[in-house]
């Protein structure tokens, strides 16, 4: 679907990383805080479509987005136009300030898209975690309430509030709490690892939810329940069918603010706008942001009016919120994804995804389970003796060899063993083979 400069092929023309790369992961170590992880030690110098392009060369098919965020495609040509042209315009002037068209253009556009036909209003910020945490402010001063529910395996951002709605200790919140109180966990309808069987997951896990909420909380004091339509950094969960849509009425039964998380899902990655779709399901409030701005900053909460309107007058904002050019980016990838019809190239690439990695399943008792939906798709990897231990040791392996092929694959899962395969959604479908083709050969080395 591109057409630029970058041919969309992979190309090694050195070992990988290269000596370039090697030199900058040298001045890295030197002069950046070791806290801040890198996958991979490959410098990149440029990038189009799907392909990036290291410092030394090479070709790299991307399958990771930049974690969802390059979902239109690497230097899509309408944002590359949106940002040059409001780059000459204005970069700031912070909209809280002197205010100005574009942040109300997307605003508009929010409202539009997001799932519901009521009232809504958005407020925009920089990151998800910001969008996340405001979004509990907005929850709390509308109801006077203060509990929050989060799930097992969330992932919610890396401020001290984030912090505690998510789930996972390492690395996200080893050595930085005491965290937010008043954040309450509850266990995660996920399928492949129910106890009793996925057949019993959905109404199991909903039993579970009210009960635990009703002894630990009290429905009276929950301000918010927030999940993640799929559990993103937590391993790619699909919640059993009907156990989203069970939970979003129990909050409008108690006047409990229903959010989703649709940092990672939203925007056409899954296969429709936003997961919330699939089931019908219309959330009161829903956080963006990745792959809205294209490549670029920014984050929205988008709501019911009267409970956006809830905070006093003042009650959100940010320098940065809503940027300029961020929000030129935003209104220019959302015309990427409509006009190129990334809703249905989506499910056209997860339907080949699927298939590939049933292939492989079938040869492989190491893959125990596969899951995602449209592009966002995962197999989890566990010993191949029936027990589901997690194998995060034979997961760090597939990821290398994938990475010494030229192919940028991530992981992810409470347990580490998990392989997320997210693709831009321009990606062309011989590119999307050949890099199926490497994963199965990266899954055959390791297993050998």
């Amino acid at each position: 679907m591109t057409a630029g400069t970058i041919e969309q092929t992979r190309r090694l023309v050195t070992e990988l990383p290269g000596p370039k790369s090697r030199e900058l992961a040298l001045r890295r170590k030197a002069a950046v805080s070791h806290a801040v992880s890198v996958g991979m030690e490959v410098y990149i110098d440029r990038a189009e479509g799907a392909i990036l392009v290291d410092v030394d060369g090479n070709q790299l098919i991307d399958l990771g987005s930049g974690i969802a965020v390059a979902s239109v495609g690497h230097a899509d040509p309408r944002v590359v136009a949106a940002v040059t042209e409001q780059v000459a315009r204005f970069t700031h002037t912070c909209f809280m300030v002197t205010p100005y068209q574009g942040y109300v253009e997307l605003c508009e556009k929010l409202a539009e898209l997001t799932p519901g036909t009521h009232e809504k209003r958005s407020a925009l910020f920089n990151s998800g975690a910001e969008a996340v945490e405001n979004a509990v402010k907005i929850a709390r001063a509308h109801t006077g309430r203060t509990a929050v529910i989060a799930f097992d395996h969330a992932y919610h951002g890396r401020t001290n509030l984030t912090m505690a709605l998510t789930a996972k200790v390492m690395p996200y919140k080893a050595g930085f709490g005491p965290f937010a109180p008043e954040i309450y966990r509850v266990p995660m309808a996920y399928p492949y690892r129910w106890p009793t069987g996925p057949e019993n997951c959905a109404d199991e896990a909903f039993a579970e939810f009210t009960s635990r909420v009703h002894v630990q909380v009290g429905e009276e004091n929950v301000a918010a329940v927030l999940v993640e339509p799929i559990q993103g950094e937590g391993g790619f969960i699909v919640p059993a069918a009907g156990f989203l849509a069970r939970v979003a009425q129990w909050c409008r039964d108690f006047g409990i603010v229903f959010i989703a998380d649709e940092i990672q899902t939203g925007f056409c990655r899954t296969g429709d706008w936003f997961a919330c779709d699939r089931e019908g399901i219309v959330p009161d409030v829903i956080t963006t942001a990745k792959a809205l701005g294209g490549g670029m900053p920014i984050a929205a909460v988008t709501g019911r009016a009267e409970i956006m309107d809830a905070p006093v007058v003042g009650g959100l904002g940010g320098t940065y919120g809503g940027n300029p050019v961020s929000c030129a980016a935003a209104l220019a990838a959302i015309e990427t994804m409509t006009q190129g019809g990334l809703v249905d190239r989506a499910r056209r690439i997860g339907t080949e995804i699927d298939h590939r990695l049933r292939e492989l399943s079938a040869q492989f008792p190491q893959i125990g389970d596969i899951r995602g939906r449209g592009a966002m798709m995962a197999m989890e990897l566990v010993r191949p003796d029936g027990s589901k231990t997690p194998d995060a040791v034979l997961t760090k392996a597939i990821l290398a060899g994938c990475a010494r092929r030229g192919l940028v694959a991530l992981g992810c899962g409470t347990y580490g063993n998990v392989i997320r395969l997210l693709p831009p959604l321009v990606i062309e479908f011989s590119l999307l083979a050949e890099a199926l083709d490497i994963l199965a050969e990266s899954v055959a080395e390791a297993t050998a």
